[in-house]
């Protein structure tokens, strides 16, 4: 099984993470109806574009509809749900449903989906070359290393005419499905957070929409490709332990993130980049 997490220190960073949101938390121990609904909901998100969004909710409706937010920063793609397991936090938002599934699956967790939020395009970047056109032969593109963002990359890839995948290679694909290459491309297999950093090493990265903000790339004037948004299902979901759905907390904070209010917020700010799945 591949790790998500490539290196030592980006393992120890997860881990102090979590001990940060197990110190942090406030009543995330209870379960469903029972939990307290006047305790702050503790909310491990990504910085981009999850956190500003529920930054929204949190200064502009969360009052109003008598929820407290606690929101924790978490830069892994494993943290959050390790998080939202042991009771660290109440619930998070980061992730879609097939890498949730895979997650699952890979941990013996047992963590679902309470509705799906909004979905982020991956797209192609490149500082070298234009077009994906232009790859050269034996050029070395990265793309994410977890298994379902993975498979998700080349599909983009073979969507766009670049390479070929085995049939019925699904959202779990890896290079070893590629049965047609013709650029003689070179995969380089990288942690997602780490995308945005190599592109001055590699010819072109494949980069999940919020690393590309965070990044200040802009998904849909800066990618040579782009994820189309039909028939899509890799929107980002409100996710929490099993049994924590009825939470009044977590029903509120899904009730506001469906919101008109929050629909304008991720159209005016985001233009493209983030699209309401709602």
């Amino acid at each position: 099984m591949r790790n998500v997490l490539k290196t030592t220190a980006l393992t120890a960073t997860a881990a102090g993470l979590a001990l940060t949101l197990a110190a942090c938390s406030s009543g995330s121990s209870d379960s469903g109806a029972s939990a307290d609904p006047n305790k702050p909901l503790v909310v491990a998100a990504s910085p981009t574009p999850h956190a500003q969004i529920l930054k929204f909710v949190q200064d502009n409706l969360a009052a109003k509809a008598g929820l407290k937010l606690d929101i924790k920063e978490v830069s892994d793609y494993v943290t959050p749900n390790t998080s939202v397991q042991d009771g660290s936090a109440d619930a998070n938002y980061f992730q879609h449903q097939p890498y949730l599934d895979d997650f699952n699956k890979k941990n013996g967790t047992n963590i679902v989906s309470v509705e799906a939020v909004h979905l982020e395009p991956l797209g192609v970047y490149s500082k070298k070359v234009k077009s994906v056109a232009e790859l050269k032969d034996g050029a070395q593109v990265a793309v994410p290393s977890d298994a379902t963002n993975e498979g998700r990359a080349l599909k983009l890839l073979a969507d766009n005419g670049v390479i070929t995948l085995k049939d019925g290679a699904g959202t779990t694909a890896t290079v070893q499905d590629v049965t047609s290459n013709p650029k003689n491309l070179k995969f380089k297999e990288l942690e997602a957070a780490q995308l945005p950093r190599a592109l001055d090493d590699v010819d072109a990265a494949v980069i999940n929409g919020n690393y590309a903000l965070g990044a200040n790339l802009k998904p849909a004037t800066d990618a040579l490709v782009l994820e189309k948004a039909e028939g899509n299902p890799y929107a980002n979901i409100l996710a929490v332990k099993k049994g924590h759905e009825s939470d009044p907390r977590v029903q509120k904070l899904a009730e506001l993130l469906h919101s008109d209010e929050v629909k304008k917020y991720i159209d005016d700010n985001f233009q493209g980049a983030v699209i309401p799945a709602f």
